[in-house]
């Protein structure tokens, strides 16, 4: 095929194998044999190795799997095979080490050194250990260094002291600001610390609340206005409220989650109604599902009376997990505070060419969800084929790489009706997740939120859910999650998918040069990572349903 995919009209994965064999004109004209030590039994090591003399033969090298993948504009995975069969046979490898405990007021202690020796530590050490410290001691010091905090009687802090500008703005007084996001967003940090330095409402600024959402005195939820965002037209945040602190996967709930995408689809359904012109209350306070599932379907009506909108694609996505490098480079999210941040799209934008002020034309607004699009209709272009029916036979049909009828074959970790949560065949992460909308209840392929019935949204938040809990029972601590949506109305393409990827961040995959070409280098078979996966989720007990 022309287009680049491991999808074919056969409905099978197709990739390529890499069998090296070749020879190497050896064009060295000097060679510096040195001693690298000695060997335990006392005889000198050297680099002899390091310089052969004449052509070098490799023969039989590691076999690569090159596997394009399924979404062309995702680049292409390779698997080195003598990886993947290590990881074959011993499946614990495919996890990451638990946190390990670090105090260093416990050190010093021990050692009898003045605890004040941590005031006089460089910003690097400060950096490092407050990232890295699980002791609340540690921490709480840490967090006095990095700013100036109210106090009670009994020495519990209140706020932050503030100052005002030149422009009469006020800012809290912050001795280093780096030491101060990075302690106040460390798990360990006491929550009375961790209240009045980042997640009491109005802490980290002035961002209006304008939603919430709360359930039996457990979940709280506030959603915020990105006012003047990167995001043309601002965006959303959902965030964990300061009373339902949640810093972990292990603490986040299946509540938590079903208010977290709650928010977006109410504020989604209710900006879509107000383009339409449909009432839907002005009341303030949240809608019930049943209420927003009224309004969904009143936008599908209006939409299909050739009603026009303003806006026809949505963006959703999740970072979650906050690392600092004692560098100075932060790592990943702007806060661990669990929380999911989303907006709209415009179907097209001015375009400009010198002149800020006369529009010369206009062009699609970039949404991610397009280039799928794109690929839907290459695909059926140049096979006659439906993408997505050959992609889900794919997925159903998978056989394993290494041709072992021992292992298990699925690359799927759990679907119900409405939603698939699978491996893709060629993951983009290391440890990447997927999760495709099927179906609604009336048989119709979902590509939006928009297409999505009550069924269909809470088979989505349960399949977000456990992609995130078995990242996390694996190791995860920085994942990023996007949606790939179909646009809405008559501007998407029939027989798009909802698609969500799920992309953990892992410490020795930080990505570099490889990655820039979207060359991805995996050490296991996805069917491997699937199988740890359901496991994790078996072993969780998180709800008694198959894996």
């Amino acid at each position: 095929m022309r287009i680049r995919s491991c999808i074919t009209p056969q409905q099978q994965f197709i990739y390529g194998i890499h069998k090296p064999n070749y020879s190497v004109q050896n064009l060295r004209s000097t060679a510096r044999i040195e001693n690298l030590g000695h060997l335990r039994s006392g005889k000198p090591y050297t680099n002899q190795r390091n310089f052969p003399q004449g052509t070098i033969q490799v023969e039989e090298a590691d076999w690569i799997f090159e596997i394009p993948n399924p979404l062309p504009f995702k680049g292409t995975t390779f698997i080195d095979k003598e990886w993947a069969d290590n990881s074959a046979a011993n499946p614990q490898r495919i996890s990451l080490p638990q946190r390990q405990t670090l105090s260093l007021s416990n050190i010093l202690a021990e050692e009898h050194i003045p605890a004040t020796l941590l005031d006089k530590l460089p910003a690097p050490l400060l950096l490092a250990l407050a990232t890295s410290s699980t002791d609340s001691k540690d921490l709480v010091k840490l967090a006095e260094l990095s700013c100036q905090l109210e106090k009670d009687e009994k020495g519990s802090p209140t706020g932050l002291v503030y100052t005002l500008d030149d422009r009469g703005r006020s800012h809290a007084l912050i001795n280093d600001h780096s030491l101060f996001e990075a302690v106040a967003n460390n798990p360990a940090l006491p929550e009375s610390y961790k209240k009045v330095m980042v997640l009491r409402p109005g802490a980290q600024g002035g961002s209006e609340i304008i939603g919430d959402y709360s359930e039996d005195n457990e979940t709280h939820i506030f959603e915020y206005l990105r006012r003047n965002s990167y995001i043309a037209g601002g965006h959303y945040a959902a965030n964990m409220a300061d009373d339902a602190i949640r810093y972990s996967i292990d603490s986040l709930s299946e509540t938590d989650m079903e208010g977290l995408r709650h928010l977006y689809y109410q504020r989604t359904f209710v900006r879509l109604a107000t383009h339409l012109g449909l009432q839907c209350g002005e009341e303030q306070r949240m809608f019930s599902v049943a209420e927003l599932e009224g309004v969904r379907r009143k936008i599908i009506e209006k939409i299909g009376e050739d009603k026009a909108l303003d806006f026809t694609a949505t963006l959703w996505g999740w970072n979650f997990g906050f690392d600092y490098a004692p560098t100075g480079y932060r790592l990943h999210a702007s806060h661990q505070q669990i929380h999911q941040q989303y907006a709209m799209l415009p179907q097209e934008v001015d375009t400009f060419s010198g002149d800020q002020l006369n529009a010369c034309g206009s062009m699609p607004a970039f949404g991610c969800g397009d280039m799928i699009a794109e690929v839907i209709q290459d695909y059926r272009n140049e096979t006659g084929n439906d993408f997505f029916t050959d992609y889900l036979a794919c997925i159903r049909n998978n056989v394993r790489m290494d041709s072992r009828s021992d292992l298990e074959s699925s690359l799927i970790i759990w679907e119900d009706e409405h939603a698939m949560l699978f491996v893709p065949k060629a993951q983009t992460s290391q440890w990447e997740l997927q999760l495709m909308a099927l179906q609604n209840q009336n048989g119709e392929v979902v590509g939006n939120i928009l297409e999505a019935d009550t069924a269909v949204r809470t088979s989505l938040n349960y399949g977000i859910f456990l992609a995130q809990k078995s990242l996390a029972a694996l190791g995860a601590r920085m994942v990023t999650s996007i949606e790939y949506p179909k646009r809405l109305g008559k501007t998407g393409v029939i027989g798009q998918h909802l698609l969500y990827a799920f992309l953990p961040r892992l410490p020795e995959s930080p990505g570099a040069f490889s990655e820039a070409q979207l060359r991805f280098i995996n050490g296991h078979y996805p069917e491997d990572f699937a199988a740890v996966c359901r496991q994790q989720l078996m072993n969780s007990g998180i709800a008694n349903r198959e894996f």
